[in-house]
């Protein structure tokens, strides 16, 4: 399986139907981007309204900041089983039903959360959304991978980032307008609102397809190829992608039944994780390091601290109204969904690492200079009007760089590149490292730029930027490359390590 690009899709045509499908199961990337932390890119990225909504739940509440910190690190926390269970649900019961129910879950902790009387109803509300997040965060950017064609897969799969991102910016809008009602309302109007669309991605994913590759891992061949039918753009190229899938399975390339009997364990997904981890090959050892080190990279790097604090940083060179910090927010949506969009054209065509290495360069330019600027500040008796100005120009460039690579490319290229009987259950060792290292920075955020001042931290998150731009450089680029052709491209890479 050579083949740079499948037979059959050298027209170049975006198959419409593929392209409404994952834009369809973006809807849960949207959602959670205005809603939750995903860093997804963060596609983590963090949460747009729980960085304007802690500033009023904060006064509303009456709380301090280690219960501010450990609101915004319990929904992280929380996420964690979210993710196990995710991938083994989804190997069970299915890609579609999994964004159903994270969808349902979603909901439910996004009432409890705007019901919030108190602290403790607010946290558990938050918990439950903790663990939509979790299955989200899986179930995605599979889906999205297992739908496309090789040839767009870049494109396809980057759309839950750019969701994220518009989510994002509708996010940091919502707050800069509700933060205009009583306190009372304006905080719960914010944690309430992803519920609407939630709801309507439960009614579009009853319409839309099945994974074909996870229908061939339950023996419904004539299934998938009625969905790879769909999906792409001949009928040879159909034959090519079922093919191809039948080979990695474990089904005769040549067996034309519609049905066929595979093994309970590759139809559950039992014994992945144990398999994977247990003397795995050569090539899946590199992938399973690729995997988790792009996700670790993604939040220690400290993208999801500055998003969710990003008003205290702002605050910190001199802006006091609640509203203008709202305000300055706003354009980091704004940066963030232009960069996103800007990216997606650019998976299929520079590819996967390159974005990276330019992505973590920028990034360490950029946090060095608001490093000196904050540092500046600080020291500084008088409030200067240029520092207010650098600092939001800067923090701009930042989250520009991080939205053109890291953040997107981080969960296209994890979803890609695990095999597929490892796919949903590797995914979500990625994501529970994701959210693992996500919780540490931000609990630990405020208690580091105390300890350190605010400047020495950006510095912090400039060198881990720079261990990232090395390890980047070491990863084999996938564009165009079919799913099936991932542990061939990564066993080459691992024979010459040998050598």
């Amino acid at each position: 399986m050579e083949n740079v690009i499948e037979n059959g899709n050298s027209d170049g045509r975006l198959n419409k139907y593929a392209f409404a499908s994952v834009m369809a199961a973006s809807i849960i990337s949207a959602v959670f981007g205005y809603g939750e932390p995903i860093n997804n890119e963060d596609h983590s990225v963090v949460i747009a309204m729980m960085s304007g909504a802690l500033v009023f739940i904060k006064e509303d509440l009456q709380i301090n900041d280690l219960q501010v910190q450990l609101l915004a690190g319990m929904l992280h926390v929380c996420a964690l089983p979210g993710c196990m269970a995710a991938g083994r649900t989804s190997d069970y019961k299915g890609r579609r039903y999994t964004i159903i129910l994270s969808s349902i879950i979603f909901t439910l902790g996004s009432i409890l959360m705007a019901y919030g009387p108190s602290y403790l109803i607010l946290m558990i509300g938050n918990c439950i959304v903790g663990v939509a997040v979790g299955f989200a965060l899986i179930i995605a950017p599979v889906y999205s991978a297992e739908i496309s064609p090789p040839s767009y897969r870049g494109f396809l799969t980057s759309l839950p980032e750019l969701s994220i991102n518009i989510g994002l910016l509708l996010g940091y809008v919502s707050n800069y307008c509700f933060e205009k009602l009583p306190l009372k309302l304006g905080w719960r109007m914010m944690v309430v609102g992803p519920a609407l669309p939630s709801l309507c991605l439960i009614i579009l994913m009853l319409k839309l397809v099945e994974s074909p590759r996870w229908l061939v891992m339950q023996g419904r061949v004539g299934e998938a190829r009625k969905v790879l039918l769909l999906v792409s753009n001949t009928k040879e190229e159909a034959e090519q992608r079922l093919k191809e899938i039948k080979g990695v399975v474990g089904i005769d390339e040549n067996c034309t039944l519609d049905t066929v009997q595979v093994p309970k364990k590759t139809r559950s997904g039992a014994g992945a994780l144990k398999e994977l981890f247990y003397k795995p090959s050569p090539p899946v050892r590199r992938i399973l390091i690729a995997a988790i080190g792009v996700h670790a990279f993604l939040q220690i790097g400290g993208i999801g601290a500055i998003l969710l604090y990003s008003p205290r940083i702002f605050e910190r060179t001199g802006i006091t109204s609640k509203s203008k910090l709202m305000l300055a927010t706003v354009g980091l949506g704004v940066s963030k969904v232009i960069f996103a969009f800007i990216s997606i054209f650019l998976l299929d065509k520079v590819g996967r690492r390159v974005l990276l290495v330019v992505s973590a360069g920028g990034m360490v330019v950029s946090l060095l200079g608001l490093g000196i600027c904050l540092t500046i500040v600080e020291y500084s008796s008088e409030n200067a009007v240029w520092a207010i100005s650098f600092t939001i120009m800067v923090a701009y460039i930042l989250v520009a760089f991080q939205t053109i690579g890291i953040g997107p490319v981080t969960w296209v290229y994890s979803a890609e590149i695990l095999p597929l009987r490892f796919r949903a259950q590797g995914l979500g060792v990625c994501v529970a490292v994701n959210r693992i290292t996500n919780v540490i920075v931000v609990t630990s955020f405020i208690s580091i730029y105390k300890g350190i001042t605010m400047g020495g931290s950006f510095f912090l998150f400039a060198a881990i930027n720079g261990l990232g731009l090395w390890f980047y450089c070491t990863l084999p680029e996938t564009k165009g490359r079919s799913l099936e052709d991932m542990e061939t491209i990564f066993g080459k890479k691992s024979q010459l390590d040998h050598k």
